[in-house]
């Protein structure tokens, strides 16, 4: 492919190094993002944002032929003791806004009539269950089913679509206090490779898919092996909350 790349969510964590992964090939992607290093300013959970970070883009380097979209936030809480703010402000970042931005290029592409690849991040928590992570899993359960929808739906304009997901990953969103607990160490234990994903570890994965000529609607697992543990809790977490409360 010959046209631009786009980034979303380039300028930092994993989409940085999706970014750095493109320049150690000679090319030159576009960063859509709102924080970081970036070339467009995009925020995702804006449509009307979307609409004209594209139109910038086609305007400085033509329609993507190659889209990322990396844009996401992160999120823990209980379903029981969730706010509709809350679920409605994570289904807009990472659900919504990957799709208008994927909807957008597609639209750009077909019109153009011009092939394209594209990849979206969604996580093992799509398909994992986390119980303190209800709306998390949701958002990225529902953007995986959407790249699937999206690669039969426009197949046949010559749009590739598949969807990265990354298991638990060394990155900003992880956070701080993550970092220094045990259970990160639990997590290394049930990762069949033995170490937490770095962002270069997906960079390569998401590079492969746009690769992949012949591959389209698959949702790639990048986890170390994470996600051949089920759950994702340490095994009987789930009992043992389950008792706690009986007795409580």
């Amino acid at each position: 492919m010959t046209g631009s790349v786009v980034v979303v969510g380039g300028g930092s964590g994993i989409g940085a190094a999706v970014v750095e992964a493109y320049r150690e090939r000679g090319r030159k992607p576009l960063v859509w993002d709102i924080a970081g290093k970036h070339d467009v300013v995009c925020d995702v959970a804006d449509p009307d944002a979307i609409d004209e970070a594209l139109a910038r883009t086609v305007e400085r380097a033509g329609v993507p032929s190659e889209l990322t979209v990396t844009a996401g936030v992160g999120h823990a809480g209980l379903l029981l003791d969730e706010s509709v703010a809350d679920w409605d402000r994570v289904m807009a970042v990472n659900t919504r806004g990957p799709l208008l931005v994927m909807r957008a290029v597609a639209k750009a592409l077909i019109e153009s009539r011009q092939p394209g690849s594209i990849v979206v991040t969604s996580s093992v928590s799509a398909r994992l269950v986390d119980r303190a992570m209800g709306t998390y899993c949701a958002s990225k359960a529902a953007l995986s089913m959407v790249a699937q929808v999206a690669a039969c739906e426009w197949g046949p304009h010559g749009i590739r679509v598949n969807a990265i997901a990354p298991g638990v990953t060394e990155t900003p969103m992880l956070g701080r206090t993550l970092s220094d607990s045990g259970w990160l160490a639990g997590v290394t234990e049930r990762t069949a490779l033995g170490r937490l994903g770095r962002a270069e570890d997906i960079a390569q994965a998401v590079l492969a898919l746009h690769d992949l000529g012949w591959v389209t609607g698959q949702v790639l697992e990048c986890d170390g092996g994470l996600g051949r543990h089920s759950p994702i809790d340490a095994f009987g977490e789930n009992q043992k909350g389950a008792r706690r409360v009986q007795r409580g």
